[in-house]
């Protein structure tokens, strides 16, 4: 998303600068000490910085601690509201409206990560009819054996007129903090760490009726990634493009600007629609109906709505995204981190594309044209040279928007931690963040990609 910092790099710049700065070493790993002499410790593999777990099978639904939800079982096994605990008040802070719900809940076990972490990111695919909703919680336990307490990752609902989807600010303990839709340790270079944590789903229902929320998924990608400027170069290993469709948020420049001023900022649904149709999938024309018949490529204007973050007040909330994504039929969605452009190869290689996210100087990406503090893109395929082919959203017109990236730029950009802006502060990096849009059923070899990224 070209153009002014968004919420989401003005508080990242904040949790930057409460963590230090470039002085900052990263954490040493834990585990059993190095052999002596440099050679011993270059043969030493290196420390994982990314885990994943997400629970979406039956049995995963049938080992949490339910209180009124029940597992369904079925080729996309999910989680419904069944009994209600009772009934809750809601106000709505966007609108000052109150109303009654009927709630149930599922809490999943607490889960270790092979990564104690500095940030927790949570993503869910769920399908929310009118009349119901979910909110999403993290607790946990740190490193020195206290406990969070329970935050709020986001109040969803696919829809936007029982509730207007959420994030939560200035959620706190003193020593984590919620940014949007990132748990964060305050101070890493503290050596607290995350050591385990806990989701809890709560549904929401109208009082009296049999309606419910279905969840598919839900799960957390945890990370402690090393502070980094730059990152080492990565071998090219794969030349292949994949044929996904090309939009441009530019086109949608001053349409819509009640979520978040039109096109302008809109490269992430933008992103999230290229690959749904990749896919397969994509709205109704009933579901487009609202649009403008003026409009070119109603399916955009579609996906801004409906991953638009009332608090945050921007279409780049990264869950949001991946829960639009997955209200389609049988595509599953989630948010991690990857390690390399070698990852993004096993993923291209295997036929899925990866929306990344990036922030850069104009000097700093050769033919980009623009700097950003934070943007989307779609990375589609790799050139013979081992170069990036992305579908840059911030591109003037459609056609205009298959690009081709200098892979020693492209890759650092995406991975590093920190960085320069324009005005010679450090500000920080997404670190290899990415979103994964995938069928419920992949093809073997799409499932061997999965697994070695780490998502299935």
């Amino acid at each position: 998303m070209p153009g002014s910092a968004s919420r989401r790099t003005v508080l990242a710049a904040a949790l930057a600068a409460a963590a230090g700065t470039a002085g900052a070493a990263p954490a040493a790993a834990t585990g059993p000490s190095a052999p002596a002499g440099p050679e011993a410790a270059a043969a030493l593999p290196a420390p994982p910085t990314v885990a994943n777990r997400f629970w979406s099978t039956y049995t995963d639904w049938r080992s949490g601690h339910a209180e009124g939800t029940r597992p369904v079982a079925g080729h996309r096994p999910g989680l419904v509201l069944d009994a209600p605990l009772g009934r809750t008040d809601y106000t709505d802070p966007h609108t000052g409206l109150t109303s009654a719900w009927e709630h149930a809940r599922w809490t999943s076990p607490a889960h270790a990560p092979e990564v104690p972490a500095t940030e927790v990111i949570a993503s869910w695919n769920a399908r929310t009819p009118a009349g119901t909703w979910i909110q999403v919680e993290l607790s946990g336990t740190y490193s020195d054996g206290t406990g969070t307490p329970w935050f709020v990752m986001g109040r969803w609902a696919s829809g936007d007129t029982d509730i207007k989807r959420t994030s939560v600010d200035d959620q706190t303990d003193g020593r984590s903090s919620v940014w949007t839709d990132t748990f964060a340790v305050d101070d890493p270079a503290s050596g607290l760490r995350l050591a385990s944590y806990r989701l809890r789903l709560t549904l929401y229902r109208r009082p009296g009726t049999a309606l419910t929320p279905t969840v598919w998924r839900i799960g957390a990608m945890a990370s402690d990634v090393p502070d980094r400027f730059t990152v080492p170069a990565s071998a090219p290993g794969l030349a292949r493009e994949l044929a996904v469709p090309r939009y441009s948020q530019n086109t949608h420049v001053g349409q819509y600007p009640e979520y978040d001023n039109g096109g302008e900022a809109w490269c992430s649904p933008t992103s999230s629609q290229m690959i749904v149709e990749y896919w397969g999938r994509g709205p109704s024309a009933a579901d487009l109906a609202w649009v403008d018949p003026a409009f070119a490529d109603p399916q955009v204007c579609h996906a801004a709505r409906f991953t638009y973050d009332f608090q945050y007040s921007g279409c780049g909330n990264w869950p949001f995204n991946a829960a639009y994504a997955s209200a389609y039929p049988d595509l599953n969605a989630v948010v991690t981190r990857l390690r390399s452009l070698t990852d993004l190869e096993t993923l291209i290689r295997a036929g899925i594309p990866a929306i990344t996210s990036q922030s850069f100087r104009k000097e700093e990406l050769t033919g980009a044209g623009y700097g950003t503090s934070g943007h989307l893109m779609t990375v589609i395929g790799f050139t013979p040279e081992g170069d990036v082919i992305a579908n840059d959203p911030a591109s003037p017109t459609n056609d205009a928007v298959r690009r081709v990236y200098r892979r020693r730029e492209w890759e650092n950009i995406w991975l590093r931690t920190k960085r320069y802006n324009a005005s010679g502060k450090v500000v920080s990096g997404t670190g290899g963040v990415c979103y994964l849009y995938f069928p419920e059923r992949p093809t073997p070899a799409q499932r061997k990609a999965l697994r070695a990224v780490g998502v299935l």
